[in-house]
Parts: C-alpha cells; sequence; structure tokens
C-alpha cells in the first residue's frame, strides 16, 4: 500500500513538505485503533530479536535515525511501526529555525536525499515536556549546539541538552557530524572531540546511573581519522559509535538534486557506510558497539551492516522509500538467518 498509493502522493509534495504530512498521518492513524490495525504492519515480536547492548535491552535491533523526529513529536506512533528503538533529534538549547528553505530534497533516481537543515527544532526544553509521557519506548536523544554558539562554547550546549533530558532517554547521541552546521565538523578533531567527550562522561559519572554515550561520526572521515576516532572512544570510554552521518561525496550520481548543497544519505552512502563500519570494528583493541546507519533500503543491506561488526542498525532514507514494511521485513529476515544458522 505504501509503495504503490502512499509515497508517489508524498513524492508529488515538496520533500519537507511532505515529511510534516505524513507525520500528520501517523499520529492521526496512531489514534484510531481501526485505522492503526488495517495500515500499520504487524510488529514481529520475538525474543531471538531482542539485543543487550551498552546496557540495553533492545526488543530488536532496528531502530529510527534521528532527524525524522527532531522535536520528540511523533516517537509514540512511530514506535508502533516495529522500531526497536527511536532516535530523537537532534536538540540544541535554544529553538532555531534552520537553514532557509528549500533545504530538503530528493535524488529518486539514486534512492538518495539532500538535506541542509540546520538542526531546526523547537529548543531541548520544548522537547522534554513531550517526553514526560514516554512510557516505556526505548529512546535516544540526539544533541547538537545552536548555530550562533562558537565552537570554543559548544561544549556548554551539549551539557545543556544532556542535563535536561538525561531523564528522560535512555542513551545520548553527540552529533558533532553534520554537515549543515557552519564549522560542527571541526569538532571531530582530535583535540577538541577529546575535551568535549570527557566533559560528558565527567557529568556523566556524577549520576546515580549513568546513561550510554555514542558519537555519531562523519563517513568523510579518512582511515587515520578513523584511527583517531578508535582511540578517542576507548581513552573516553564512551559507550559506542554511530557510523554513520550524511556525506559530502557526490559520486556517480544521475538526479538533477546532485549538486544541492548538504548531506547526501540513502542507497549513495550504503557503501561507505559499511566500510566505516568494517574499519572500525577490525581495528579496534576493545571492542565496541556500533550502531550500522546509511543506506539501508533492504534486509540484505541491514545484513551487511550487521556482519561489517554493527550490534545495531538505524533506517532513516530507506525508510521513506521503502515505507514501515521494511522494519518487518529485516527483523523477518533476521529471525529466518538465525534459525538457519541454529
Amino acid at each position: 500500500m505504501y509503495k504503490k498509493i502512499i509515497r508517489p502522493f508524498l513524492f508529488l509534495l515538496d520533500a519537507e513538505k511532505a515529511h510534516g504530512f505524513a507525520m500528520f498521518l501517523l499520529r492521526l492513524v496512531n489514534r484510531l485503533p481501526f485505522l492503526r490495525r488495517r495500515i500499520f504492519p504487524q510488529s514481529i515480536e520475538d525474543k531471538s530479536l531482542e539485543r543487550e547492548v551498552f546496557g540495553l535491552k533492545f526488543k530488536n535491533p532496528v531502530g529510527l535515525a534521528a532527524g525524522f523526529d527532531k522535536d520528540a513529536k511523533y516517537y509514540h506512533a512511530l514506535s508502533r511501526l516495529g522500531f526497536g528503538f527511536v532516535e530523537i533529534g537532534t536538540l540544541t538549547p535554544k529553538p532555531q529555525e534552520g537553514n532557509p528553505k528549500k533545504r530538503l530534497f530528493r535524488l529518486i533516481e539514486d534512492g538518495g536525499i539532500i538535506n541542509r537543515m540546520g538542526f531546526n527544532n523547537e529548543g531541548v526544553e520544548a522537547a522534554v515536556e513531550r517526553l514526560k509521557k514516554k512510557g516505556n519506548i526505548l529512546l535516544g536523544g540526539n544533541i547538537g549546539k545552536n548555530k550562533i554558539t562558537p565552537n570554543e562554547k559548544a561544549l556548554d550546549d551539549y551539557i545543556v541538552c544532556f542535563e535536561k533530558l538525561f531523564p528522560y532517554v535512555d542513551y545520548f547521541a553527540i552529533n558533532v557530524s553534520s554537515p549543515n552546521t557552519p564549522n560542527l565538523r571541526d569538532l571531530q578533531g582530535k583535540e577538541p572531540l577529546t575535551k568535549l567527550l570527557i566533559s560528558l562522561q565527567n557529568h556523566n559519572c556524577r549520576k546515580n546511573f549513568p546513561k550510554p554515550i555514542l558519537l555519531k561520526i562523519a563517513p568523510d572521515l579518512s582511515n587515520p581519522q578513523l584511527l583517531e576516532i578508535i582511540e578517542i572512544v576507548e581513552k573516553t570510554k564512551i559507550a559506542g559509535v554511530i557510523a554513520t552521518n550524511t556525506t559530502l561525496e557526490r559520486k556517480d550520481l544521475r538526479s538533477q538534486n546532485k549538486t544541492q548543497k548538504g548531506g547526501l544519505s540513502g542507497k549513495p552512502l550504503k557503501n561507505r557506510a559499511t566500510e566505516v563500519i568494517k574499519f572500525l570494528s577490525d581495528n579496534s583493541k576493545n571492542s565496541f558497539p556500533i550502531i550500522g546507519v546509511g543506506g539501508i533500503h533492504s534486509a540484505r543491506d541491514a545484513m551487511e551492516k550487521l556482519e561489517a561488526g554493527a550490534s545495531l542498525v538505524q533506517l532513516y532514507t530507506g525508510f521513506i522509500y521503502e515505507g514501515p514494511r521494511l522494519v518487518r521485513e529485516i527483523n523477518t529476515s533476521l529471525l529466518a538467518h538465525q534459525k538457519k544458522d541454529f
């Protein structure tokens, strides 16, 4: 139904407007049980899909990546689509509009999306109010800095978000890898990144029950830079890495939108994201968990990430192109694979 009826209609609309409309429909359907049973694909509940990663129990390893529910408005409805976890954000201390529109572009011929959203969100305090009704949904909180905050004061922004979200999210994703906030990726340098993560870990360890902190990295890092990331993760003792964010690379694209500025996600990112996962997994002395994200449009794509060394996977662009049934297809494939191995 999604690929034959819903997606063609949504793809007639501007990409950002289509997202807003789809989220409105999703929340509406979620409130009407008779529609929910007809439209939402039946979730797969099976103990063998459960994963315990960085001290948390996931009902299955398929999550929704940050960016889809920036302001924690839709996580209840999204969780009903079968995701094992949902990551909200990126959230910043103060509300901000993000970059000027038009800022979200489909690359249909390539199975990709380019965005230059720029951390548009209503601010962390608005999200906190919605998270007070979280329930038992496993949530990650993706945090960043405001555009107007200079890099030398970025730590203050991350600490504000960390402290305000701490009671409500199950893990944190530290976003220093978006290409759409000026100079943000400079924070991936060894010295500033180590300082940032050590400070956040110090705040974390003062809590009665510290929570996992993960670092979200860019796919455009070189191998020497990835070796530095491994060193930083091991030195700061954070819980793991999310690999990867969007890319600035533009290789072999066919769509007329290929020249748009911003981060590219979807199928063109698939191989590079998998390469980064494998490199991190193969070169870390003390193996740490990796959440694999980038170009997952099929169950086979998800399996490639897991076989490369990911403990969990996340969807974003593949979810837009393939629809909610992709979550079920991945989990069904995982079950079949596990039974075959057994």
